[in-house]
């Protein structure tokens, strides 16, 4: 494989993981707050096909990102109802929501099945197109790729540097004592679930309207569990989260290579490889056999290697809070 291959396949897999960029970080806001919002693979196909319609029906694919954003803050806001105002299962709810937006997608969404549509254009950014190696893989791309490396930075910035920042994770992880320092925790919880939930809507929109640019019947099905499981897989930090969402990008673009050069292998097999490789990894970060590997190592050496795997969830994830 020679620079230009690997560029060609890095600068893909970037673009692929633009979307899961977007699902992944706002998954990760709405559970740094304390809700879990399982909703995310029926709220990106629900956006996606709303996105798209709407982009189709006014030919402003900015419109269809707007209805996109109104579709995934609606979801997530019946998952903020039912969790915190009526105190119910957010698991129940969120999976319920996951297969009534999978289904009801494909209803509304049957009449613009491969409907040519409006898509996001591609803009090369001057001067930084022409770096070498770098400028393909970053600046020569589309706009909401970059306002996805925006998203990743502003938001690493709000949740470790700023104030607001520090009490959204006060309220995923003690929210009875940001309860006691005048902080609202359910009017904040709304927000930050309403804000992820939004995210996720775009993530639906950038499937139909950039990535694979049209609808079709569960087009995006799946991409919601790996951007849940990309929240894990890091640590539920922007950065790492990012980064989860770029290595699957990367194995997707790898599949996409085997395919063409491997012919007498069913195509299925490439398409399913990066979720079975992107499990596979899940397990084997987070299995007890790591554990007992890593002890037979210098504490010194080890700490750091299980800080960069391992982060724990959110203390009060999914848990209930009683605000008098």
């Amino acid at each position: 494989m020679d620079l230009n291959q690997l560029v060609v396949i890095l600068a893909t897999a970037i673009a692929t993981a633009t979307p899961l960029v977007f699902a992944g970080i706002g998954e990760t806001i709405t559970e740094r707050a304390g809700v879990i919002n399982l909703s995310a693979d029926g709220t990106i196909l629900m956006a996606a096909m709303t996105g798209f319609a709407a982009a189709l029906a006014t030919n402003n694919v900015l419109v269809g990102f707007i209805a996109a954003a109104i579709v995934g803050a609606a979801f997530a806001s019946i998952v903020a109802f039912g969790a915190i105002t009526l105190k119910q299962s957010q698991v129940a709810i969120g999976f319920v929501l996951a297969l009534l937006g999978a289904d009801l997608s494909s209803f509304l969404g049957n009449p613009i099945v491969l409907v040519p549509g409006p898509t996001v254009p591609a803009w090369n950014i001057p001067l930084l197109q022409d770096i070498p190696v770098l400028g393909r893989l970053f600046f020569q791309s589309d706009p909401l790729v970059y306002a996805s490396y925006v998203l990743i930075i502003v938001v690493w910035i709000f949740f470790y540097r700023t104030r607001p920042g520090l009490l959204l994770r006060s309220v995923g992880e003690q929210p009875a004592a940001a309860f006691a320092r005048g902080s609202n925790v359910v009017r904040l919880r709304y927000l930050y679930t309403l804000l992820g939930g939004a995210l996720m809507g775009i993530a639906g929109a950038a499937f139909s309207l950039d990535f694979k640019a049209g609808w079709s019947n569960r087009s995006t099905a799946g991409y919601g569990w790996i951007a849940l499981a990309i929240v894990i897989f890091g640590g539920w930090n922007p950065l790492r989260v990012a980064i989860g969402a770029y290595f699957f990008g990367i194995l997707q673009s790898l599949a996409s290579v085997a395919q063409s050069n491997i012919q007498n292998v069913p195509t299925q097999v490439f398409s399913v490889a990066p979720f079975v490789l992107m499990i596979l990894v899940l397990v084997l970060t987070s299995g007890e056999w790591l554990d007992n590997l890593l002890a037979r190592l210098p504490v010194g050496v080890r700490r750091p290697i299980l800080r960069a795997l391992r982060q724990p969830a959110p203390a009060a994830l999914g848990k209930i809070f009683e605000q008098d």
